[in-house]
């Protein structure tokens, strides 16, 4: 089972190392990586993606917290969080074809980056399952490059709070 985790460390050298070594060790690939700069400047957000049973995954998760500059680790859960991924996509696009591939490129909110006499350079903002989507539909057009970031994500703003028992006040 796939789980994407967001791992807040101290923004110190050699916390991403500790991390992905860890993960290493344990035999687990990562499957998609993203590191980058929170609202704090002394704090870095780490999303990875990894692939692994749920009972590892909680010992993946306590280990991380062993780890030196690791301040937080939470899974995003789907329905729980919101992932995107960036994408650029170089798709061969002869004169003929490039209204077909501007088209389909409208239907998943990409836009033209880059537009040469061959090809095309799409960019995506979207949810990973939707760059998978794009990818495999100009695919078949020729497509000569392409370029993800890796997920990230943030829990939803409106999560549903949990089902507290009501006090009864007594007079």
């Amino acid at each position: 089972m796939k789980h994407t985790l967001s791992v807040l460390v101290e923004n110190k050298p050699g916390a991403l190392t500790r991390i992905t070594s860890m993960f290493a060790r344990r035999g687990f690939n990562i499957e998609s990586l993203a590191v980058g700069p929170t609202e704090r400047h002394d704090v870095s957000r780490i999303t990875l993606r990894v692939d692994c049973e749920t009972m590892p995954l909680e010992q993946i998760e306590k280990q991380m917290h062993k780890l030196v500059n690791v301040l937080r680790v939470a899974e995003l859960t789907p329905g729980e969080s919101i992932e995107r991924e960036l994408a650029l996509m170089k798709v061969s696009a002869p004169p003929g074809k490039r209204a077909e591939l501007m088209a389909l490129g409208e239907v998943f909110n990409a836009r033209v980056a880059d537009l040469g006499p061959d090809a095309i350079v799409f960019e995506l903002c979207c949810a990973p399952e939707d760059v998978d989507s794009f990818e495999e539909l100009v695919r078949s057009h020729g497509l000569q490059e392409l370029v993800r970031t890796g997920r990230i994500g943030l829990g939803r703003a409106n999560k549903p709070k949990p089902n507290r028992p009501r006090q009864h006040v007594l007079a």
